[in-house]
């Protein structure tokens, strides 16, 4: 009779887990289509989100950007990394420009012109998300500490 109970409590924990991770994954994608708007506010005519349907267009293209971010983007790492080692690193950004023009593609409601300005707001992007996800990690492990 203990084993079943403990069986019953292991489920339990694991469904707990899986329901944790997945609204840590949320927020984390809520922040980042707040991110991806605010960008689209400061980005003018080179990178546009539809005003029509604000949210729901950032937060599909902030679900895009986080599976191609884990699919492609360590391909092109891959296959540019010579260019990378010369130009410093200063070609790492163009990485994300190439993301986000992909998602441009990908989405009716994002468009990004240009390469130049697309460059700068790949780097507030990419600045804007690490600040979103040391607030993120901070609030995950406060609330882990307190169960």
């Amino acid at each position: 009779m203990k084993i079943i109970i403990e069986e019953k409590n292991n489920k339990k924990q694991k469904n707990n887990y899986r329901l944790n991770r997945f609204i840590d994954w949320l927020i984390y994608m809520v922040g980042y289509a707040i991110v991806l708007i605010t960008a689209s506010i400061l980005g003018g005519n080179s990178f546009i989100i539809e005003p029509d349907y604000f949210g729901l267009w950032g937060l599909l293209a902030a679900i895009i950007i986080y599976f191609l971010n884990k699919t492609i983007k360590p391909v092109l790492i891959f296959l540019t990394l010579p260019l990378t080692i010369i130009t410093l690193g200063l070609f790492y950004p163009f990485i994300n420009v190439i993301i986000l023009m992909i998602v441009g593609e990908l989405l009716p409601g994002v468009t990004v012109n240009g390469i130049i300005i697309p460059f700068f707001i790949a780097i507030l992007i990419s600045l804007m998300n690490e600040l979103i996800d040391n607030f993120v990690a901070d609030i995950i492990i406060r609330r882990k500490r307190h169960e």
